[in-house]
């Protein structure tokens, strides 16, 4: 089901996100919100902040890592 909803944007250019969307998608606070711009617009996408825990998980123990390329992937909220 789609969903129609609006918002104003303040004098800070901020916005609040309604709270039909809040529940649909599971924001919570610390979330990240990526605006698409499009052909046709805007789009926006929801991604969780991740936990201490999660980022921890995605090195196995002995593995050679890259600090900079792991900061990344989690940045854009890629699973591991």
């Amino acid at each position: 089901m789609n969903m129609k909803s609006q918002t104003k944007i303040s004098k800070g250019f901020q916005t609040v996100v309604p709270s039909e969307l809040r529940k649909k998608f599971q924001v919570d606070p610390g979330d990240i919100v990526e605006w698409i711009s499009t052909d046709e617009g805007a789009e926006v996408r929801f991604r969780k902040k991740m936990s201490l825990n999660e980022i921890a998980g995605i090195v196995k123990s002995g593995e050679k890592t890259d600090a900079v390329e792991l900061k990344k992937r989690a940045q854009r909220g890629e699973k591991f």
